[in-house]
């Protein structure tokens, strides 16, 4: 049996454990504390950092869609531009087609500038509008040609149509192709001839084509008629 000096000893050694066992658990409590202090406050942080990121997304969203707005109205703006300027340019070239005077009044005042500013024609030699030729080799053959100007050792041969369809370019082509203009003009024989189909309102899709097809396209662009596809 234990002696009552023991028991004292024992007692004093389990104050002391369970006295740093104490302040340890308080020591513990309070670093829990502060760590869960911390984490509320990184929390808020993070919640402040996505309030702003929202408000952010919310404003990117909102410039986006003024923009889309923005853009939508300029395309709008020009297609409608587009539109009134293609309107226009048939209603003119029906209008002159019906008359009879789209070479007349709308082509032929133009080539002698094109002539020159894209084909280096300064000094044209001749220029005949709606000229009949028969061929000198099959009399009877006949030809209208709409427009021809004659410069230097070259001839620019247009061919004028209303509607630019892809038949006629096919049939402007095979015409050229056949060498059969110099049985009309044989005078002419052994120049380059620059071929150029007009029309006042040519799709994209057939200056394309004429571009394949090694023709240059003539129609209204701004106010005036300019060459569509230069490059050729």
């Amino acid at each position: 049996m234990p002696t009552i000096e023991e028991l004292e000893h024992r007692t004093t050694d389990l104050e002391l454990l369970m006295g740093q066992l104490i302040l340890q658990t308080l020591k513990l409590e309070k670093e829990m504390k502060e760590f869960k202090d911390e984490m509320k406050e990184f929390k808020d942080e993070m919640k402040e950092f996505k309030d702003e990121m929202k408000e952010f997304k919310d404003e990117m969203k909102e410039f986006k869609d003024e923009m889309k707005e923005f853009k939508d109205g300029t395309l709008s703006w020009r297609q409608t531009i587009d539109e009134d300027r293609r309107r226009m340019a048939r209603q003119w070239g029906d209008l002159a087609n019906k008359m009879g005077t789209l070479v007349e009044d709308i082509v032929f005042p133009n080539i002698p500038r094109l002539a020159r500013e894209y084909f280096g024609c300064e000094d044209i030699e001749d220029i005949m509008i709606r000229r009949k030729r028969i061929n000198t080799k099959d009399r009877s053959k006949k030809r209208e040609f709409d427009v021809i100007a004659v410069c230097n050792n070259k001839i620019i041969l247009n061919e004028t149509k209303a509607t630019a369809r892809t038949g006629y370019i096919d049939e402007f082509a095979d015409f050229l192709g056949s060498g059969e203009f110099f049985e009309y003009f044989p005078e002419h024989e052994g120049k380059v001839i620059i071929p150029i189909f007009a029309s006042l309102y040519i799709d994209d899709d057939i200056v394309r084509y004429l571009s394949q097809k090694k023709i240059y396209a003539l129609g209204m662009k701004d106010d005036t008629m300019e060459i569509l596809n230069p490059e050729l």
